[in-house]
């Protein structure tokens, strides 16, 4: 089904303006810093599937851009730019390889280089390097241990972004397009 251009754009505004709300909570209650830029990445997965992947990126773009001017948690913003608002628009690829388990890897692959890229801005950036050197050799063992724990959260959030999307077009879209 084609959208007129002005759907596309008030689907797109809405959206946005949801997850930048979903972003502002991070500061309000920094427990959901990861939380709510997930929930912004499935989201981004709806827009796409939608309007296609140019306007998913597009939203991209605009929640990226705004949340770091409006998120008062510069994290939460980061971890959404970094990792969960392209990841819904590259893993529609990604999942048609035929080599399942090579899916798997080049997803965990992206995932873990985002994670290291989006850990070494944070610690640089943000300043958070003093910390690491006062860990001394527990701050090294402790980041392995972090990076396993995040490699289970993504193979959680892989999952979660399929039964989300299964969710959505049967349950939800129906509704929205009046074809119940």
């Amino acid at each position: 089904m084609k959208h007129s251009l002005s759907y596309k754009i008030a689907l797109g505004g809405t959206l946005a303006s949801i997850c930048l709300a979903c972003q502002f909570i991070t500061g309000v209650f920094p427990i959901f810093y990861i939380i709510m830029p997930m929930i912004c990445g499935i989201l981004v997965t709806v827009m796409s599937d939608e309007t296609g992947t140019q306007w998913g990126f597009l939203m991209y773009l605009a929640v990226s851009v705004l949340s770091i001017f409006i998120t008062p948690n510069k994290e939460a913003a980061l971890i959404f730019i970094m990792f969960f608002g392209h990841y819904p628009l590259i893993r529609p690829k990604l999942s048609k390889i035929k080599l399942k388990i090579l899916g798997f890897f080049l997803k965990a692959a992206i995932f873990n280089f985002c994670i290291i890229v989006y850990f070494l801005i944070t610690v640089y950036l943000f300043g958070a390097k003093e910390l690491i050197d006062e860990m001394g050799e527990m701050g090294k063992y402790g980041g392995l241990t972090l990076l396993g724990t995040a490699n289970m959260m993504f193979i959680s959030y892989d999952y979660l972004m399929d039964i989300a999307q299964l969710f959505y077009i049967k349950n939800l879209k129906p509704k929205i397009s009046g074809k119940c």
